[in-house]
């Protein structure tokens, strides 16, 4: 199954697959695209930025244009679905689905959820809607592909949120962890310190490791951290710069700090990183 809408010249793709094809881990690997995966008749191992990762059966991956996938060709039991900017931009619909800083942190640790029975079932009817639509030519079709993955995307939401380790947070201090992830986003490359965003949010750096705290797991400096090593990657994977010039790129103001950051939290210098590559 591999299925493919275009909004020709400029609405973007939106792609359905099972993975039985083998140039689409190409596809899914490279360009711009925002990628749903799930797994949904096995687990299934996926590489994501350098690192290798298991995901469950019936849990559901989710990852930016950043993340660089790496997939055997013809893998069993997956399904994906994967859009262009183009065709559904998360940040313009943002008002709708309560989505960005949500399910696309632009993190190296993409967000996933997990699906009981019940939650299988709607994904499963959900699934096979937009396949009926994918094959329905008709003048509506971009729109009705849309929606359903707004669909889907509100569903998501919900589930993740179920997963915030303190259930009754207000949605006004859940909305400031979205907003500092959207500012870590826009910042990253120049803002390094969580004083810096804190600042921007009219809070303290306490309070805001107070709200992390009790949202999951993940520190505030931790998502700043994991954007520019995210980045530092991608830039030694896929382009000719230099060490240095990826440091100063990203914000450093010498090399070696730069290498050192990256070496702590990667384990190898750059240069050896980009050698492995």
């Amino acid at each position: 199954m591999n299925y493919t809408y275009s909004g020709y010249p400029d609405n973007g793709r939106f792609i359905l697959t099972d993975f039985n094809c083998a140039s689409f881990e190409n596809r899914l690997g490279l360009g711009s695209f925002y990628k749903i995966i799930w797994a949904k008749d096995q687990d299934i191992k996926i590489g994501i930025d350098g690192y290798s990762m298991l995901l469950k059966k019936n849990n559901v991956l989710f990852c930016t244009p950043f993340n660089i996938i790496q997939l055997e060709p013809y893998i069993q039991g997956a399904i994906s679905l994967v859009f262009e900017r183009e065709f559904y931009c998360i940040r313009d619909h943002d008002h709708e689905v309560s989505c960005n800083g949500f399910l696309f942190l632009g993190s190296s640790v993409p967000a996933t959820v997990s699906l009981s029975e019940k939650e299988i079932k709607s994904f499963e009817s959900l699934f096979m809607i937009l396949e009926e639509e994918f094959e329905t030519k008709d003048h509506i079709q971009g729109e009705m592909l849309r929606v359903l993955l707004k669909r889907l995307l509100i569903k998501s939401v919900r589930l993740l949120k179920k997963t915030i380790i303190e259930p009754d947070m207000t949605q006004s201090k859940i909305d400031v962890i979205r907003q500092y992830n959207l500012l870590v986003e826009a910042h990253f490359k120049e803002k390094h310190k969580v004083s810096e965003y804190a600042l921007l949010l009219n809070k303290t750096p306490k309070t805001l490791s107070n709200l992390f705290a009790k949202y999951n797991d993940k520190k505030p400096l931790q998502i700043i951290n994991e954007r520019l090593i995210l980045e530092a990657k991608r830039l030694l994977q896929f382009s000719e710069k230099s060490s240095k010039e990826i440091a100063f790129i990203l914000g450093f103001s010498e090399a070696s700090h730069f290498s050192k950051f990256f070496k702590n939290h990667v384990g190898v210098s750059p240069t050896n990183y980009k050698k492995q590559g």
